[in-house]
């Protein structure tokens, strides 16, 4: 028996507090000021394809890049004719990472834009890749993956994933770099990917407890200034690397989310129903078209009409009568009641919404 208890309370030590949520760090509750990405678009051409690219005649665009790439190797073709099925003009999107020095590798992605079939075994040819300001960034070129498969015959055609768009590995090589001076930064703003004021509070805490003085103050639910130079670190990026580890318990919003698309509910923890009575009932309305074919007799005058016959019901299910969902103090109580009402997802969704309307469901109400 004694084994017995010993074993419970090393089992409940073990458990995690339920009423306390799991510490994050900082570095996944925020985005640091000046670390971020910037995205590079280009517009090119893919050849080595298996009779599978644009029709020509319905993307003119194609045989405009195409002679214009075969002008700039020395290649002829002004008043030639040539419908080649081959090629396909793709746009082609890239994300330059932070800091990215020149000659890094980028993985890009290319997207059919004319009425290419499958971009399978295709070569993407030299595309320069520009950012928002207009500058060329990174040149891509290598071999696309596509992510499908398509089969095409007489009479029936197969398509698997999406064909017409593809990755490329590596496909791009950073030329220019951002100009931005990081090093130079005196402070350095954490901007919280969910504003909260408790968040941005435990986290300026929890800086200025790390490095023993306050370095770390609050500006807003969304924003947390550090000042570099309280920090006495060499830089700004020993000062991110020492924080962005620490770990802080999120504070979040009691939210509801649900999709009407799919069914489906998505409940915060801290989600609270007070004490209310629902009844819920189905009405379904059933037409049913049962025409009639009236024919004259074979010697008799007339002609073959058509009479319209319609069935129409309407059919009002009893529905679950009046049933009371309890005030609940935790996520699991809510879920109970909830589920006692015995309703499916959808109509789990139209009880909610009146439960919100009523002023009884504590929490913000998202539908997508």
């Amino acid at each position: 028996m004694q084994v017995l208890w010993a074993l419970i309370a090393l089992i409940v030590l073990a458990l995690p507090n339920a009423g306390i949520a799991s510490p994050i760090r900082i570095k996944d509750l925020v985005e640091f000021d000046g670390v971020r990405s910037n995205d590079l678009v280009g517009y090119g051409l893919v050849v080595g394809l298996n009779g599978t690219g644009d029709g020509l005649r319905n993307s003119p665009f194609t045989e405009e890049i195409l002679s214009n790439i075969l002008e700039r190797l020395g290649v002829n073709v002004t008043g030639e004719q040539f419908r080649p099925k081959n090629v396909a003009a793709v746009l082609v999107t890239a994300s330059l990472p932070p800091f990215a020095r020149a000659g890094s590798p980028v993985d890009v992605t290319v997207s059919a834009i004319g009425d290419a079939n499958s971009l399978l075994g295709g070569t993407l040819i030299m595309t320069p890749l520009n950012a928002a300001d207009g500058d060329i960034y990174a040149v891509a070129q290598g071999t696309i993956i596509a992510g499908g498969a398509s089969a095409t015959g007489d009479g029936a055609t197969v398509v698997q994933g999406v064909p017409t768009a593809g990755v490329i590995p590596s496909g791009a090589t950073v030329e220019r770099e951002v100009q931005f001076d990081f090093g130079g930064m005196t402070t350095l703003r954490l901007a919280l990917r969910t504003p909260d004021f408790t968040t941005a509070g435990r986290i300026e805490q929890a800086i200025n407890q790390n490095f023993g003085r306050p370095v770390a103050v609050m500006l807003d639910s969304g924003t947390v200034e550090m000042n570099i130079i309280a920090t006495r670190m060499p830089s700004p990026a020993h000062a991110l690397g020492r924080i962005e580890n620490i770990l802080v318990e999120p504070e979040r919003r009691a939210r509801v989310v649900v999709d009407q698309r799919s069914g489906t509910i998505v409940m915060g923890e801290d989600v609270r129903i007070s004490r209310v009575a629902v009844s819920q009932g189905n009405l379904t309305l059933r037409i049913q078209e049962a025409p009639l074919v009236a024919q004259p007799n074979p010697f008799a005058s007339g002609e073959t009409v058509i009479v319209p016959r319609t069935n129409a019901a309407i059919v009002d299910e009893p529905g679950i009568g009046l049933a009371e969902v309890r005030g609940g103090t935790s996520l699991s109580e809510v879920v109970a009641g909830l589920n006692a009402l015995g309703v499916a997802p959808r109509d789990m969704i139209d009880i909610l919404k009146s439960i919100k309307a009523s002023g009884a469901l504590h929490a913000e109400f998202i539908v997508r």
